[in-house]
């Protein structure tokens, strides 16, 4: 059941161009190498957004119970292990893209002293570069009507799941207050590619669609690499933007943010592209934002 809920989440296609917001390092980094850092997803800007999906869920367990569910222990259990799992369980890796390539609330995330860009992908080469590395493609979910019924599913999934659960050996295995943790374990990789799709409403502007990685169990041996973060190191892996080697990235379009030096800025911008062998299909354009040092 929570498979089918997974598995429709990733069923929509993108149809416009994806912006992905950046500084000019990134972009010199993103050309250069022809890869896209995918962050873990509890390590991204939105930290707060796996948390999110936790809070959902403690609400709806919370009216369960209150409403006089015959299994309230079931419930509490799967409370505690969301609350834990959701945050130090499983490894996901995710990359952001925009509808939008020009807004201001992105560009004052990224535009530090007027030094930032989004650039546009064509969708289809993003999902076809997404197939190739078996990541997946879906849309984030802002909606909170939205969020609450696919939580309740997820919760009807579980309780579907432990009336079968008669694992004896692993339950008598496990201390009393963690019995049901088996048939937690079950749904723990889409309950996290699930989470990575629900944002909170407060980001809805953003309408951004993810990347997102095959669900990992070790990173010891996965290709997790490491870069520096504003407080700390942040996992992540390279999703390649290129499905053949030795190809040009292939951009749709380019918006240049807010600067104070845009005739500068711009030209600069194309000789590097073309420097590249890079020619958007639909230029450069600039952002048409007043500059601020915000």
């Amino acid at each position: 059941m929570i498979q089918d809920i997974t598995r429709k989440l990733y069923s929509d296609v993108p149809q416009e161009t994806l912006y992905h917001y950046t500084s000019f390092k990134g972009l010199l980094g993103i050309v250069d190498s022809g890869v896209l850092w995918a962050s873990d997803i509890r390590y991204m800007n939105d930290s707060a957004e796996m948390t999110h999906t936790a809070d959902l869920i403690r609400e709806e367990i919370r009216q369960r119970i209150a409403d006089g569910h015959p299994n309230s222990k079931l419930l509490n259990q799967f409370l505690d292990w969301v609350s834990y799992r959701i945050t130090n369980g499983h490894m996901l890796f995710g990359g952001s893209f925009r509808s939008n390539g020009n807004l201001l609330s992105q560009w004052r995330g990224y535009s530090a002293l007027g030094k930032g860009v989004s650039i546009g992908f064509d969708p289809r080469h993003i999902v076809q570069c997404a197939q190739h590395q078996m990541f997946q493609v879906g849309k984030c979910i802002y909606q909170l009507v939205e969020q609450r019924r696919l939580i309740a599913q997820i919760v009807e999934a579980v309780e579907t799941l432990a009336e079968r659960y008669d694992d004896a050996v692993d339950r008598h295995s496990r201390p009393l207050a963690q019995a049901y943790y088996g048939v937690f374990e079950r749904i723990e990789s889409d309950l996290l590619r699930i989470a990575a799709l629900l944002k909170h409403p407060s980001f809805q502007e953003e309408e951004e669609w993810r990347i997102v990685s095959p669900v990992l169990t070790d990173y010891v041996t996965s290709p997790v690499l490491f870069r520096e973060g504003t407080s700390m190191l942040v996992p992540y892996l390279e999703f390649h933007l290129r499905v053949s080697d030795g190809e040009s990235i292939s951009l749709e379009h380019l918006y240049l943010g807010p600067t104070p030096n845009i005739s500068l800025s711009m030209n600069s911008l194309a000789m590097f592209l073309a420097k590249r062998g890079i020619r958007p299909r639909q230029g450069i354009s600039y952002c048409q934002i007043p500059y601020r040092q915000w």
